[in-house]
């Protein structure tokens, strides 16, 4: 049994609204009657069940529309968001899933429904990237909505959208003071759902691109722009600032220079000498034959993998996907990070496993902040205390900016 749901995966999924309690994503009472609502039942249970949660906000938000009551109305279209973006997160794979898609579009509608009606209304825009188009929106600092203030541009991880990043961060960052600009990239949210276009290891690039949207915003102070990521975004955020000259702070939540890296000793374990292990991809067969078995034994591992990895890399074998995220690596880059950057260490987070060895190696001005389960935010990114993550990196980065 989870906090609210039965199935260790639909816990993990249902309970990451709670991240969003503070920001205006959801309220417990409403996760928790969710989960009732889903109870034993399987992943096309738990679908419905946020999606009829959803529905029901969108209808209200529609109501609050029609009667005027512009602030209720928007707070329901942005607070359904959330709802929908849970509701598909175990119907990831390829092929792609229409109840994802189904889900996504009433997501990203409800979304922009919701900015819209803002005092300052926001829209989407549309990045270039190679020849593909990076989902975006620009959030104004609160109370400095056409002032010219700093911006922190915020970049997600294997799973989450732009949805996700504003609710766990950018509100947080708007109302310090700072512009926020989240966006989807490649592997990510709509490029991924809707364009088919998969991941790829030089964020920098995707990074570059959004730097050169920013600095055209003329409420955007070029100087001061700095690159937040969280989960997989704790590795691409300081491989861009490894690339790109134009950050003035990177924050990596949790800090992670490889991806393939967690890997290797799992490798060694199961057959392989440490030298062949440097090369995931080329694994002896057999070795490969006992990682797909352990991969596979497990339910979360199965999900994270063989649905999310594969889809997310554009691969459909657990081969190409080890070759896929062997270049995920900051290997003989860290040293061309030079802007200050801060890193987080939750103490129960396995993604953090190797954020102090990264963190020791960088030569920039440097932070580590540790978290801690005594105050609740010692699991995968802070989730259950997003809020004490925010204030803490906010601080540094007022003192940085």
């Amino acid at each position: 049994m989870g906090l609210a749901f039965q199935n260790e995966l639909h816990d993990d999924f249902g309970m990451r609204p709670a991240a969003y309690i503070p920001y205006g994503g959801a309220d417990l009472g409403e996760i928790l009657a969710v989960g009732r609502a889903v109870g034993d039942g399987d992943d096309a249970a738990f679908f419905e069940a946020w999606m009829a949660a959803g529905d029901r906000l969108t209808a209200e938000a529609q109501d609050a529309e029609r009667r005027n009551l512009v602030a209720s109305a928007r707070e329901l279209h942005l607070r359904a968001s959330a709802f929908y973006c849970t509701a598909y997160r175990p119907l990831y794979g390829a092929p792609t899933d229409a109840r994802l898609l189904t889900a996504f579009r009433k997501q990203m509608a409800a979304f922009d429904r919701g900015l819209a009606l803002s005092t300052h209304p926001v829209m989407p825009v549309g990045i270039p990237l190679d020849g593909a188009r990076m989902p975006a929106y620009l959030i104004p600092a609160v109370g400095h909505e056409t002032d010219v203030r700093p911006l922190v541009i915020f970049t997600n991880g294997y799973d989450a959208t732009v949805t996700d990043m504003y609710f766990a961060s950018a509100v947080a960052a708007s109302r310090r003071g700072y512009h926020a600009l989240v966006f989807d990239g490649p592997g990510q949210g709509g490029m991924l759902y809707e364009q088919g276009v998969a991941m790829r290891p030089d964020w920098e690039t995707v990074v570059g691109a959004v730097v050169d949207y920013a600095i055209t915003l003329p409420i955007v102070d070029e100087k001061r722009i700095a690159l937040s990521g969280w989960s997989l975004g704790g590795h691409l955020a300081p491989r861009a600032a490894s690339g790109e000259p134009r950050l003035a702070a990177c924050i990596a939540d949790p800090g992670q220079q490889s991806l393939a890296g967690p890997f290797r000793p799992l490798a060694i374990k199961l057959g392989a000498s440490p030298e062949s292990a440097q090369n995931l991809g080329e694994l002896d067969q057999p070795v490969m034959d006992r990682l797909w078995q352990f991969v596979t034994a497990s339910p979360v591992l199965t999900w994270k993998i063989a649905r999310r990895g594969f889809w997310v890399h554009g691969v459909d074998n657990l081969r190409d996907y080890l070759r896929a995220i062997e270049p995920f690596t900051l290997d003989g880059r860290v040293d061309r990070i030079t802007c200050p950057t801060l890193m987080t260490l939750a103490e129960n987070d396995m993604l953090a496993a190797g954020t102090q060895q990264f963190f020791d190696e960088l030569r920039c001005p440097k932070t580590l902040l540790r978290f801690t389960a005594q105050e609740g935010a010692g699991d995968h990114c802070e989730s259950a205390n997003r809020s004490l993550l925010n204030r803490r990196v906010l601080d540094w980065l007022d003192g940085v900016l």
